[in-house]
Order: C-alpha cells, then sequence, then structure tokens
C-alpha cells in the first residue's frame, strides 16, 4: 500500500488515479438503480478514514479486508483474453451477486474508481466504477477542472457495450491497479455511451463526458483483454517517480487534440 500511496501523489492530475493517501474502512452501499442514465444510489455510502482506533472496533472490517481477491498482475492470462458475457440466467445468481460484491470491495479497499472482472481473475464482462465527492476532496479545484471530474454514484454494468459520442479525444496519462507503479499517455474519446445491464439485469444507458468517459473506456478494455499499455503513446511509458518530466521530443502535448 506504500507503493500506492507514492503512486497516488506523483500521478495525481494526470491518471486515472488508483488510490489516495490513505487507506479506507468501507461500509458497503446498497443496491443501485438508474433512472435516465444515471446510477442513484438508494442509500448513502458510508466511508472512513482508517485509524488504528477504528480498526480495534471494528474487527469485522480487518477480516473483511483479508478476504478480499487480489488483483491480477499483468502477465496473468486473464488480462490478456476477452472476458465471456453473462448470461441472462446468471445475472441474479448468488455467484455473479457475490462478485459484484468483492469487486466493489476491492475497488474502494484501493480507493480506485474503477475495476473489471479480469482483475480479481474473473472472466466475466462485468465492470464497476464510482467517483465520491469525498475522493474528489484530494484534489484541488484546478485539478478537478483540468479533469472534467464530477462525482457519480456507484455504477454496476454487467456485458457494457460502448461506442464514441463524437470525434473529440485527448491525450493523458493513465495507471492501472494491474501494472502497478507506472503509467503512459494515451488517447481516449471525451464522449461515451455504454449500453448494459444492471446487477439485477435490468438494461440501462449511461452517457458520459470528461473523467467518467476515460474510466469507462479504460474498463471496458479490460474486458476485451487490453491494458493501457497495449494502446500507449510510444515512448511515454515511465516509472511513478518519473511522471513529471518532460516527455521524449517528438511526442505529442497532452490534452485535446
Amino acid at each position: 500500500m506504500e507503493a500506492l500511496r507514492r503512486l497516488a501523489a506523483s500521478f495525481r492530475l494526470r491518471l486515472i488515479p488508483i488510490c489516495v493517501l490513505l487507506n479506507c474502512l468501507v461500509t458497503p452501499s446498497a443496491s443501485d438503480n438508474t433512472t435516465n442514465g444515471t446510477s442513484v444510489s438508494t442509500t448513502t455510502t458510508s466511508r472512513f478514514m482508517f485509524s488504528s482506533a477504528a480498526a480495534a472496533s471494528s474487527s469485522s472490517g480487518w477480516f473483511e479486508k483479508l478476504n478480499l481477491p487480489k488483483i491480477v498482475k499483468a502477465g496473468d492470462p486473464v488480462l490478456h483474453q476477452p472476458a465471456r458475457e453473462v448470461d441472462a440466467v446468471e445475472m441474479k445468481s448468488e455467484k455473479v451477486q457475490k462478485i459484484i460484491d468483492d469487486m466493489i470491495r476491492v475497488m474502494r479497499n484501493a480507493t480506485g474508481v474503477g475495476l473489471a472482472a479480469p482483475q480479481i481473475g474473473i472472466p466475466l464482462r462485468i465492470i464497476v466504477l464510482e467517483n465520491t465527492e469525498e475522493y474528489m476532496s484530494y484534489f484541488t479545484k484546478e485539478e478537478i477542472e483540468a479533469q472534467d471530474s464530477r462525482p457519480f454514484d456507484l455504477l454496476v454494468i454487467l456485458n457494457p457495450k460502448l461506442k464514441k459520442k463524437s470525434n473529440r479525444t485527448a491525450l493523458f496519462f493513465e495507471a492501472c491497479l494491474s501494472v502497478n507503479g507506472y503509467g503512459a499517455v494515451l488517447e481516449r474519446y471525451l464522449d461515451v455511451e455504454v449500453e448494459g445491464f444492471d446487477r439485477y439485469g435490468e438494461t440501462i444507458k449511461i452517457n458520459a463526458s470528461g473523467w467518467q468517459a476515460r474510466i469507462l473506456q479504460h474498463e471496458c478494455d479490460h474486458l476485451d483483454g487490453i491494458l493501457y499499455v497495449d494502446k500507449m503513446t510510444p515512448r511515454t511509458f515511465r516509472s511513478a517517480e518519473n511522471t513529471n518530466l518532460p516527455l521524449a521530443h517528438g511526442c505529442p502535448k497532452l490534452g485535446p487534440r
């Protein structure tokens, strides 16, 4: 986790962040519904900053952390091959619901903003993503504006199908929990649409822009066996501590194209 803290501090604005400066103890949220393409949580998600006192008073929280699935790292075959769709009859099954709950817990424990099922070793087309006000509080106003970041409630999407909504693109630094300690520049669409199913098999459609659109593209890539390094701009791959160094001569500039 110390490595993740350093990575977040170094990458900050220019990456899809994979953690903030502290761990969190998390109370899982209840089910989510979607209205007009926007996920609406039926209860308020409780997130508490980690402390030894909190840990001492919540032994169940420790057991939950110990039982979390491991995040699969680059090189594992599950990250490099397409995942299969979730069958309609499987969507409400106890097995799939458990996978979804585990994904949410893993994402929040890493204080990430998105996770795909292959990242916990499961080759199913499921993604989860979330951007909370608390998470955004770790960034300055200028950084939030540059990221085009807005809070959104937990989204659970099965069998997502992504398409671009415009030809607007931009170049950003990006990182991933499955490629720990590194990042690179790649091009992302700024406006996308995703159709799929929620965790209960109901159809949903999300129109996303900016930060949320980038997260959706990153996670949908995982479902096709694609890591960001497979699409990165040549000569931009670098370790976290070198993120602030100038790009090599001839590399394109960051930002809108």
